[in-house]
């Protein structure tokens, strides 16, 4: 049995939000967010809900796991 610990969850939101060119505050009234929590979950002090997490893969048009990933530990 192999065991893989994960102790965070990271995002290429800003890469993504990036390529379309636009805001925090643009892509959270797009989405139905805050600017400070599209500005919290890019610099990974927020984990959004799961409803958050399909609304920002259907505005990138990628699956969830392509915007957020699990970062193993050391």
């Amino acid at each position: 049995i192999v065991t893989i610990e994960l102790t965070a969850m990271k995002n290429k939101l800003k890469i993504e939000r990036a390529i379309k060119n636009i805001t925090h505050d643009d892509m959270a009234k797009t989405i139905g967010g805050t600017r400070q929590a599209i500005n919290s979950i890019e610099l990974g002090k927020y984990i959004p809900s799961t409803v958050l997490a399909l609304k920002l893969s259907e505005f990138f048009g990628k699956p969830v796991n392509e915007i957020f990933f699990l970062e193993e530990s050391d």
